[in-house]
């Protein structure tokens, strides 16, 4: 990563950049990627992350198997419906408390009674 940013590159290409990262790096990383957009750089990362991705993106892209099922802004791409084609979770959308932008919250499955 130092190297990519001594580099001056204009595009960033970044495939899980905070796997295996304690969330204060992750966040410290996040930021710094903000950073470079903001100066007028390109980023686009990888992120299985929903809600880093929907705090960081200007634009998502959501995927399934390949196929792009949805791109756009976060809070028009980021849906209940999509994230449960896409990844068949149970989840409800929120507002961020800080940005105010979409936060994905999971639903559990109700447990059965042995």
């Amino acid at each position: 990563m130092a190297t990519t940013l001594a580099q001056q590159a204009p595009i960033l290409l970044l495939d899980e950049p905070t796997t295996y990262m304690d969330v204060a790096h992750q966040v410290d990383l996040l930021d710094l990627f903000a950073m470079q957009r903001d100066t007028g750089k390109t980023v686009i990362a990888v992120l299985h992350d929903i809600n880093q991705a929907m705090r960081y993106a200007d634009t998502v892209v959501l995927m399934h198997e390949g196929k792009v099922l949805a791109s756009g802004a976060p809070d028009e791409v980021i849906t209940v419906e999509s994230l449960g084609a896409a990844f068949g979770v149970n989840c409800e959308i929120h507002p961020d408390p800080v940005t105010g932008g979409p936060m994905m919250v999971t639903v559990p499955a109700p447990r059965r009674s042995m």
